[in-house]
């Protein structure tokens, strides 16, 4: 008796992988570095205790998402309702349930590489075939080729990340707006990920609508200071909430999610306190990083990718581990030869880091 084959569209399809190893710096995964307050903790656990543990948990989430509408309207153009919004275990499970919706077999995604691996990678998953183009050699997205790109391959789904992992490049709004007419021209859905929004200056938001094609992603784990509760979201017109809805499985996001991403909504001031002082902390570690001569681009992000002097970033991460710093190390991701992406830390982290990375390069 042989073993049951593995679908053929995903056979030499590698999985996404983020090494952890025991050091004492931790900078290679985008988290957030210090917790939430402990206020919030100590709300949760209040409210955690009236959990019925024999009932399944509320099937829609709507108290978890009237809040995210609530707080997702501040500075848009309109309100957004708990209909706008769709809740999941972390942005990815959201991703996901987009590209089982709108994607699969016989339907083309668009990616614009270097970007987020998940999104080329759920949608192969997914069944869907993935194309990806180019960015210039900035990184920056080339929008007349972009929309060239919409308009000739007509993508059922088109994946746009501002600001943008690995490369921190934050999309011109009218660069997305382009992108999102060409989009719509094929009868087509554009996602903007915005997992690290909350660090940038401006937001995909503020074109959710009912009569455009478009989604924003975000995600608890990087701004809320919560990676350990996988919580994500989309803000989205009625019609594709409903539409993905029907994709999720039942119960899918269990009563302690559900509380603890509504309690620490009560907490927005701490969150922006906390964004704009890993912001500041950003500045300063680009700051750190010129100094040492190395090749970097511009973040709006929390974190910075950057090509150490020579591009032997592999060489580079090692000498950082072995001082106990760990970073991640991009080097063989398209285009990326040699560079690596340290994220913001606490100003301890980061003085830690380019020591380290000075200790490196000069051969100490």
């Amino acid at each position: 008796m042989g073993r049951p084959r593995v679908r053929d569209d995903l056979a030499l399809v590698e999985g996404y992988h983020s090494p952890q190893l025991e050091v004492e710096v931790r900078l290679n995964t985008n988290e957030a570095p210090l917790p939430p307050p402990e206020a919030f903790t100590e709300s949760f656990l209040a409210v955690a205790r009236a959990v019925p543990w024999n009932r399944y948990p509320e099937r829609s989430a709507l108290p978890l998402r009237a809040r995210i509408a609530e707080v997702e309207s501040e500075g848009a153009p309109w309100s957004f309702t708990a209909a706008n919004v769709l809740a999941a275990n972390g942005s990815n499970e959201v991703l996901q349930s987009i590209a089982l919706t709108y994607a699969g077999a016989g339907r083309t995604v668009l990616c614009f590489e270097p970007t987020y691996a998940l999104h080329g990678h759920i949608s192969r998953v997914c069944g869907s075939s993935v194309v990806e183009r180019d960015r210039r050699d900035d990184f920056t997205l080339d929008v007349d080729a972009a929309v060239a790109a919409v308009t000739e391959l007509r993508p059922s789904v088109v994946f746009l990340c501002s600001p943008n992992n690995p490369t921190g490049r934050v999309e011109d709004p009218a660069t997305v707006e382009a992108v999102l007419g060409a989009t719509e021209a094929v009868d087509g859905l554009l996602v903007v990920d915005e997992a690290y929004g909350q660090f940038a200056d401006h937001s995909a938001l503020s074109l959710v609508a009912e009569d455009r094609n478009v989604v924003v992603t975000r995600t608890f784990s990087k701004t809320w200071s919560a990676a350990a509760l996988r919580l994500g979201y989309l803000v989205g017109p009625t019609w594709a909430v409903q539409q993905v809805e029907q994709v999720v499985l039942p119960y899918h996001l269990d009563a302690l999610t559900q509380l603890a991403g509504t309690v620490a909504l009560g907490f927005v001031g701490d969150m922006r306190e906390r964004v704009a002082a890993l912001v500041a902390e950003r500045e300063r570690l680009v700051a750190g990083l010129e100094g040492l001569g190395v090749e970097q681009w511009p973040s709006g992000a929390n974190f910075v990718l950057f090509r150490p002097p020579g591009g032997d970033g592999d060489a580079v991460w090692q000498g950082l581990v072995d001082r106990s710093v760990l970073v991640r190390n991009c080097s063989s991701w398209p285009r990326l030869g040699g560079c690596l992406r340290v994220t913001v830390g606490t100003p301890e982290e980061n003085d830690r880091f380019l020591a380290a990375l000075a200790a490196v390069l000069g051969g100490g």
